[in-house]
């Protein structure tokens, strides 16, 4: 395939990932916490059939699922921009999740505490100035702080919230299967929700398993709730090359094989694909993989209702009124009891990234909140990897993702 081609449709689908995910998490939100029946019995026997209103009456709106998982992506930005700043000159090699590795925990632990802010204060105006100067400028800094939008609070995850109050940087080695330091017992799916851009990078999937469990571990300590994150940041970098959904996931579960306690992860996706293979899919026998609150199961909803509807291309050309496989994949993923919004944004992350963002409803995004900023993280973050020594570092791009941030 030749270079240009192979660029674009990179860029295709880590517009694809982020928008994707956005788009799960926006069909989800309204239903999040609420049963099967309840939903039934409000939107008919097939659930809701695209985006629909919230509690405020609101449609498209995200919620800290799609927040935190554009924090990582800007981490992962300034970080890459920052070890090729430290490279120079006109190697035409890649930036490594290796190279990274030594400053991407303190810049995603920064990140997520950007994040914090805009959960604790009603617009960037309204951030108190810190006393350290350099505390004051790193929390002022970045593009999505100023970002008056990300300010909403949607029912953010008290693992995540109180995580952050540990200063705790992991190291960016493979965790070793014990419970990190900070929430041992927390095993949350926010841990992995958020973790999709670390398979973007265009590394070796093992290293983005790696990194993305040792910096789930800044939240959640439980070795499932880390192991997951891994595993969906690897299945994410498989599908960004090419790879079938199921073969990456079978691929995955070898890697597992290598990690101490991680059964409960193991289990799950096994159980994802066995159930896969029985038939037709419905909303009953995504319940049997449970409601999604913990990393586990939410990993596992998330592929398994994306591998169901794989069938057919979904770039085939669909009457208006029929719904794509894609949208089928999507839907699934969201109408049952459960964490739907999280389960959605899983999902809709595994497809953008197989399919791109063309395969995207186009209906359904142009009606999704924050979608031009979104497509603005994912444009710069395909770009920074891509060709990260042919871009000009100026001024705004250096402010816009801390790439100057003190080591």
């Amino acid at each position: 395939m030749p270079l240009d081609i192979e660029r674009l449709k990179y860029a295709s689908r880590v517009r694809g990932c982020l928008l994707g995910g956005a788009l799960g998490n926006a069909l989800g939100w309204p239903l999040s916490s609420t049963t099967l029946n309840e939903i039934r019995r409000q939107y008919g026997p097939s659930g809701v059939q695209g985006l629909v209103p919230d509690r405020d009456g609101c449609i498209g709106r995200i919620s800290d699922d799609t927040q935190l998982t554009l924090f990582t992506a800007e981490a992962l930005i300034g970080a890459h921009a920052r070890m090729t700043q430290k490279k120079g000159g006109e190697d035409s090699s890649r930036i490594t999740m290796t190279e990274m590795g030594s400053i991407l925990s303190a810049r995603v632990r920064d990140a997520y505490l950007r994040w914090q802010c805009t959960q604790t204060h009603v617009s960037p105006s309204e951030i108190v100035p810190a006393e350290n100067p350099l505390e004051d400028a790193f929390r002022r800094t970045g593009h999505l702080i100023n970002q008056s939008w990300l300010y909403a609070v949607r029912s953010p995850g008290q693992s995540t919230l109180t995580g952050l109050t540990h200063r705790f940087e992991p190291s960016p080695e493979r965790p070793d299967g014990t419970p990190g330091p900070v929430n041992p017992e927390s095993k949350g799916c926010m841990s992995t929700v958020r973790s999709s851009p670390f398979g973007l990078v265009r590394d070796d999937p093992e290293l983005a398993f790696n990194m993305a469990a040792s910096c789930a571990r800044i939240t959640h300590g439980h070795p499932t709730g880390y192991f997951s994150a891994g595993a969906f940041a690897f299945i994410i970098g498989r599908l960004v090359e090419g790879s079938s959904l199921k073969g990456a996931t079978q691929e995955v579960l070898r890697v597992l094989t290598t990690v101490r306690n991680k059964e409960e992860v193991s289990r799950a996706l096994q159980k994802a694909l066995s159930l896969a293979e029985e038939g037709a899919p419905t909303p009953e026998s995504v319940e049997k993989l449970g409601r999604g609150w913990v990393a586990e199961e939410a990993l596992a909803i998330a592929v398994y209702c994306a591998l169901t509807r794989q069938d057919m291309s979904p770039s085939e050309d669909w009457p208006k009124k029929q719904l794509s496989p894609l949208q089928k994949s999507l839907l699934l993923s969201v109408n049952h009891s459960g964490d739907s919004d999280s389960t959605g944004s899983m999902c809709g992350s595994l497809l953008g990234a197989a399919h791109g963002d063309t395969a995207l409803p186009g209906d359904w995004v142009h009606q999704l909140e924050g979608r031009r900023e979104i497509i603005e993280i994912a444009d710069d973050l395909s770009l920074q990897v891509s060709e990260p020594f042919r871009m000009s570092y100026n001024d705004e791009w250096l402010t816009k993702y801390s790439v100057t941030r003190p080591e």
